[in-house]
């Protein structure tokens, strides 16, 4: 997979980014503040993560999804990876993510990348959401918040 900055003149993925949060408000306004970073194979978007600088020396990787039939290869952890490396040469000294109760997969691939959980805010997707969110049969209600020292 090749991974490159967004060109300004090209949209984002946007089907890809809604499969990693649902709100299409919530990606356009990171969007216009982040970095939309996409993973191509074969002249095709497979892949896409968005990073935000939210405080000095610290940034939060706020997307990162891989199309569906991709999944199980490793491609989010190459994603993450590089996410992890773009934000070090940027000169960031942090990098956080938060995700889902629910999100079992990728609470999974953060810790194996290195992340810690560093806390929880309660009910964070029933405040910032319209629609209820179902991942694995579970009601995603709270974002589990986690960091790396990078």
């Amino acid at each position: 997979m090749n991974i490159r900055l967004l060109n300004k003149d090209e949209n984002p993925p946007m089907d890809l980014l809604l499969l990693a949060d649902p709100s299409r408000e919530i990606v356009e306004a990171y969007l216009e503040r982040g970095e939309c970073f996409i993973g191509e194979s074969d002249n095709r978007v497979i892949g896409v993560y968005v990073i935000l600088p939210t405080r000095p020396e610290t940034v939060e990787l706020v997307n990162v999804a891989v199309a569906e039939e991709f999944h199980g290869k490793g491609f989010g952890k190459t994603l993450v990876m590089d996410a992890i490396r773009t934000a070090k040469e940027k000169g960031y000294k942090t990098m956080e993510v938060g995700t889902g109760n629910s999100s079992i997969g990728q609470l999974a691939l953060y810790q194996k990348c290195g992340f810690r959980i560093i806390g929880v805010d309660i009910d964070f997707f029933i405040r910032h959401y319209d629609e209820e969110i179902i991942e694995n049969g579970i009601q995603c209600r709270d974002m589990i918040r986690l960091s790396m020292d990078l």
